[in-house]
């Protein structure tokens, strides 16, 4: 499993221009079953994605595709880990 983290690297102004392409993005993963969960960081600096077990090549391929990589607005940092304890039914999204 991967914890994706997204920093905004240009002004918000930037990044609210191409929040619906992101969006459409998410979406298109989520239907895919590939895309766990997904929110904004407090403060709004950035955002998380959780991301189910892939390759890691096919990950990073997927989040060079999001609408704001693409366009410079903002870089992933992608953490590896694996769960050792879970709430029950978590293994579900593993």
């Amino acid at each position: 499993m991967y914890i994706a983290l997204l920093s905004y690297i240009r002004p918000l102004e930037e990044v609210d221009a191409l929040l619906p392409a992101h969006r459409d993005y998410l979406e298109r993963h989520f239907a895919a079953g590939v895309f766990v969960a997904s929110g904004r960081r407090e403060p709004r600096t950035g955002g998380v994605i959780l991301v189910r077990e892939h390759p890691r090549a096919l990950v990073t391929e997927i989040l060079e595709q999001d609408p704001f990589v693409k366009a410079g607005v903002a870089r992933y940092e992608l953490l590896e880990f694996t769960p050792s304890r879970m709430l029950a039914g978590f293994e579900n999204y593993l």
